[in-house]
């Protein structure tokens, strides 16, 4: 993957901030130049400076340079579908609990949002595969992702319905960025090991009602939880300080189950339960 430190270099992604925090993206070319504003920002000049440099264009104004952290990344790369905002992620990522060293199975690509996010988490000796139908959407992801990470020998793409069945197993955490999450359920029951993590992010509350009756008709899952994030900023004015007018809202809700073990084995030597036959 890329090393996210040091001199910028050809090929990487860059944002420029002016002095309204307004962002500005561009890909490091050689020879090129980047029309912000009005004025022009030769990339030469910007390869090989650190990040925080200030840097000015053609026609006088200035910009402060990084590289773009993964939430400003996912707002502005390249989009096939609708991606999984950063605020939905960062949840997603502490509420299915992805750890360094696991294997998820992502139903859904989508642009390749989630993914960069699941690769981080997992490290390079956990596993991300990501199952997905339509091959412009894989396409635009894997470009997505290689832009931002480089390479990543840690993720598998298969251009498949998982609604046709994980063919995966002993999976430990299974994500599922579908429209109708509980056709995955009963096969997702089968792939999990014991104790893994399904999690579902859906848009409308009925959507919801269907995961959650599944999910309770099947019997293999418990921990039932189903949340939304709301994030509200606020503004910073001098003396002023107060929320902003505009706030990011609802934009999917996340439904996470844990699976049981359904083989009822009691632990030797642990004492009887209350009602147990012994």
């Amino acid at each position: 993957m890329k090393i996210a430190a040091g001199p910028l270099r050809e090929g990487e992604t860059v944002v420029l901030l002016d002095r309204k925090n307004r962002e500005y993206t561009m890909v490091l070319k050689g020879g090129n130049k980047s029309d912000i504003r009005g004025g022009m920002v030769s990339h030469d000049e910007l390869i090989g400076m650190e990040e925080g440099a200030v840097v000015r264009s053609s026609s006088g104004e200035s910009f402060i340079m990084f590289r773009p952290t993964l939430a400003q990344f996912i707002l502005n790369m390249p989009r096939g579908a609708q991606v999984i905002y950063p605020k939905d992620i960062g949840v997603i990522l502490i509420w299915a609990d992805i750890y360094p060293g696991a294997t998820v199975v992502e139903g859904g690509i989508g642009s390749g949002a989630l993914t960069m996010a699941l690769l981080r988490a997992v490290g390079p000796e956990g596993r991300v595969i990501s199952y997905e139908i339509r091959q412009d959407f894989a396409r635009r992801a894997i470009a997505n992702i290689r832009q931002y990470m480089g390479e990543p020998d840690n993720l598998t793409v298969k251009i498949k319905d998982i609604y046709m069945g994980v063919e995966e197993k002993q999976i430990d955490r299974i994500i599922l960025d579908l429209p109708e999450p509980w056709r995955v359920v009963e096969s997702a029951a089968e792939s999990l090991r014991s104790g893994g993590i399904l999690l579902g992010y859906i848009p409308t509350v009925l959507q919801v009602k269907t995961l959650l009756d599944t999910l309770k008709d099947t019997g293999n899952f418990t921990l039932v939880q189903t949340v939304e994030v709301l994030i509200r900023p606020w503004d910073a004015k001098g003396l002023s300080l107060r929320p902003a007018h505009r706030m990011v809202a609802h934009t999917g809700f996340l439904t996470v189950a844990r699976k049981k073990n359904r083989g009822g084995n009691i632990a030797k030597n642990a004492p009887p339960r209350d009602g147990q036959c012994v």
